[in-house]
């Protein structure tokens, strides 16, 4: 068997680290190229006739040579501060890809405005042609969203303001967490190294780890009450600007979703919340506790905690995809080899996981910590999965790479379950399958019940910040009611700083980082019902819907290669099904192993 390193190689994109020449130079160009396109966008005469397009055509080459660029360097330090959050030099370049990315941001939105002075006849014929056809979905896009903005000089005030006031705050939340430190053990753990305690089979662990994990982020609550206030308000502040009332238009437009769809998702899983609630119930009798508490939630059941060693898990998790798709297992001994992953359990590093794309070089990084858990394993197939889907995506021009967050989530969750059904599959026995089942329906748990109350938070804070700054003790009672709700009271304690510790709430990337991952989940259940009914004929049909994900609406997409329409319930009715599926045979599977007891 192969034997893959835990950490990732970084010298193959820029070499010498956050002091490298090489990225210096990198960063030297980026500026120049800059400097050429804003030059370019300000001498631009919007045509007025449809064949003068020649002009047009190269600045659309330009921004997506510039996007690609900059989507290089930004990745590249996001790896640099994840694997180390005492490296100084790695926040400085953090500054540095904020001024960069509100520059080429401020070209975008003059070079949008312009699309806009475009008389609507001769804009149709020109994506109608050849050479625009294949982008004409993203520029017509940007030419719509252009005509609901403020004017250009207001929108790059706004651009130019949010690098030391919007995405400051964001810094400031990132540079707080990483130097918090939680004494377990004798031991000074990192905010993501304690996190992972919190699913130990030993429930004294999780209640001491929960303790000073609570106490961890309560000291700190008053700086990030200031960060979350501040980041709402700046986003409030632009909305009313704008002319936008509705706080769920920006993640809306973002996602490429219509309301619609997202109520027809919540109202099908809020109907069906029973099955989970006495899941939990159950889950409580095995554990031997009357209720659960928010640190159960994660924990294994019985005394059964199966750990997969870092090459055992890559290994299963490559065999497990090779029977949907030989070119996504391919792709992942790929990234094994070439050491994409990041995955060491040791101090210093980010809490969290995430997948970086370099589209220059091709390549993609995953972060994680990895301590042998099968939730770590699910969790680095999840993050395969987005690397994969930026891998089919590839040699698609720059513009239609733009991919939303809820059909990234739809890759990544589609690779999450091949491996979690596989570990139910494989069980030996009825008792390690009803642990492993536990595990899998963990998951649904976590999209319909932790992420709904994300989404219930952010729904109220952001109605009561409208009316001025929300106190950390409102902002505590606003997360146990929102998660009293979406548990249906299920359990006995709730966790009230976790506006603080959850990372989402602080990303300026988009607001209301929360709905895309549950549309995400349910989205792929679908994809991975049709998997599995035709086998490995679907690989092609799977690459072409992810290929499609960066240039159609979600519906439009939903209705192409699934012929579902996702604003009606009955969608998310037969997704759901698979889901209660599973908690109807761990019922029956926990009735039968109780009576044999």
């Amino acid at each position: 068997m192969d034997r893959y390193e835990p950490t990732w190689d970084l010298d193959t994109i820029f070499q010498g680290g956050s002091e490298s020449e090489e990225l210096k130079n990198y960063v030297s160009t980026i500026e120049n190229k800059l400097s050429e396109l804003h030059n370019l966008v300000e001498r631009f005469t919007p045509p007025k006739i449809d064949e003068q397009t020649s002009e047009l055509m190269e600045l659309i080459e330009r921004i997506q040579d510039v996007s690609m660029r900059v989507r290089q360097f930004s990745a590249y330090i996001s790896c640099l501060s994840a694997q180390d959050v005492n490296d100084q030099a790695a926040h400085r370049w953090v500054t540095t890809r904020s001024e960069l990315g509100a520059k080429f941001k401020n070209i975008q939105i003059q070079f949008d405005q312009k699309l806009v002075q475009i008389d609507t006849n001769i804009w149709k014929t020109i994506i109608k042609d050849l050479d625009f056809s294949e982008v004409a979905f993203v520029l017509d896009e940007r030419r719509e969203k252009a005509k609901d903005k403020l004017s250009l000089e207001q929108e790059s005030i706004i651009n130019n303001l949010a690098v030391d006031g919007y995405h400051g705050w964001s810094q400031m939340y990132d540079t707080i967490v990483g130097k918090m430190k939680i004494k377990y053990d004798g031991e000074e753990l990192s905010v993501g190294q304690a996190s992972n305690k919190l699913s130990d089979a030993d429930r004294s662990v999780r209640k001491e780890v929960f303790q000073k994990w609570q106490q961890a982020w309560e000291n700190e609550a008053e700086l990030f009450s200031q960060t979350l206030n501040h980041l709402a308000g700046f986003r409030l502040q632009t909305y009313q600007h704008r002319g936008w009332d509705n706080p769920l238009k920006e993640p809306l437009e973002y996602n490429r979703m219509s309301e619609k769809t997202l109520k027809a998702m919540w109202a099908v899983i809020i109907k069906h919340k029973k099955h989970y609630k006495r899941f939990l119930e159950v889950k409580a009798q095995w554990l031997g506790v009357e209720k659960l508490s928010i640190y159960d939630v994660h924990a294994p059941i019985g005394d059964s905690a199966q750990k997969m060693d870092y090459n055992a898990g890559a290994q299963f998790i490559i065999e497990h995809f090779r029977k949907f798709s030989p070119l996504m297992a391919k792709f992942t001994e790929q990234a094994f080899e070439n050491r994409w992953i990041e995955a060491e359990d040791r101090p210093g590093k980010r809490p969290g996981g995430f997948c970086t794309s370099f589209p220059h070089s091709k390549e993609t990084r995953i972060f994680m910590t990895y301590s042998g858990t099968l939730s770590n394993v699910a969790t680095l197939a999840h993050e395969l999965g987005h690397a994969y889907h930026q891998h089919v995506m590839n040699d698609l021009p720059g513009l239609n790479q733009g991919y939303a967050m809820n059909v990234a989530e739809t890759a990544s969750t589609f690779a999450e379950m091949i491996v979690a059904d596989a570990a139910v599959k494989n069980a030996k026995d009825s008792k390690e399958k009803l642990t492993l089942l536990e595990d899998k329906i963990q998951r649904s748990v976590a999209f319909f019940m932790n992420i709904h109350a994300r989404y219930l938070f952010e729904v109220r804070f952001y109605n009561e910040r409208k009316s001025g700054t929300v106190p950390k003790e409102r902002l505590n009672a606003l997360m146990v009611e929102a998660q009293e709700e979406a548990y249906q009271e299920a359990l006995s304690e709730y966790d009230q700083t976790f506006w603080a510790s959850k990372l989402h709430f602080h990303i300026t990337g988009v607001p209301f980082y929360n709905f895309p991952y549950t549309f995400g989940y349910l989205f792929s259940l679908g994809i991975y019902a049709q998997a599995v009914k035709e086998g490995p004929v679907f690989e092609e049909k799977y690459i072409a819907l992810l290929q499609d994900t960066g240039s159609m609406r979600v519906e439009d997409l939903a209705l192409k290669h699934l012929n579902v329409n996702l604003e009606e319930e009955d969608f998310w009715e037969q997704a759901l099904q698979i889901c209660i599926e599973d908690v109807e045979e761990f019922m029956k599977l926990s009735d039968l192993l109780h009576s044999k007891e």
